[in-house]
């Protein structure tokens, strides 16, 4: 079995009908791609993913008229799948727009990673993304792959929680 062959799972003639359809349609459907990219390159690359997936499948696609839905269905949940597994907030420049803060102590770097093991894993992320990478409530859901009403609620419990944790009594707070 040749290389193409364990790639495609298809044989080497392609049915001539995917032939046509790609020639037929790959315009519109790289235009559709590239208004959820952005990005020409991404687009290429989104359609080609969503075509592999079409060919994949294309012998047990029975009807033929619905090929069109198939190949954009899989277009918007492979980009959707891309989407959520990837942070698209880095903007490349020429100089960096942040100093770096300074180290923290030991101490601090101890007593903060005592708190955060105090919270429960989901809390946890959301406090992370939004405190210390310093992500927006609509990033943090994108991380993360949740809504923007989860991290709100999350991070709301999670502070909660932290402002009762014995690790953050002071002497003022003593009665």
């Amino acid at each position: 079995m040749n290389e193409a062959q364990t790639v495609t799972e298809q044989p080497t003639s392609a049915p001539a009908d995917f032939e046509a359809f790609v020639a037929a349609r790959s315009t519109a459907l790289w235009r559709s791609a590239y208004l959820l990219t952005g990005d020409p390159h991404r687009a290429e690359d989104l359609l080609q993913t969503a075509l592999v997936k079409a060919w994949r499948r294309w012998d047990r696609i029975e009807r033929r008229e619905a090929v069109e839905s198939y190949v954009r269905a899989a277009l918007v949940s492979t980009y959707t799948d891309w989407w959520r597994r990837k942070w698209n907030g880095e903007i490349p420049t020429d100089d960096l727009p942040d100093t770096p803060a300074a180290p923290a102590s030991p101490e601090v770097r101890r007593d903060v990673l005592a708190a955060l093991a105090l919270l429960p894993r989901g809390q946890r992320a959301v406090v992370v993304l939004r405190f210390f990478d310093d992500l927006t409530e609509a990033q943090t859901a994108a991380a993360l792959g949740i809504s923007v009403g989860t991290v709100k609620s999350q991070t709301s419990r999670a502070l909660a929680t932290l402002r009762t944790s014995p690790l953050f009594e002071t002497e003022g707070d003593q009665p």
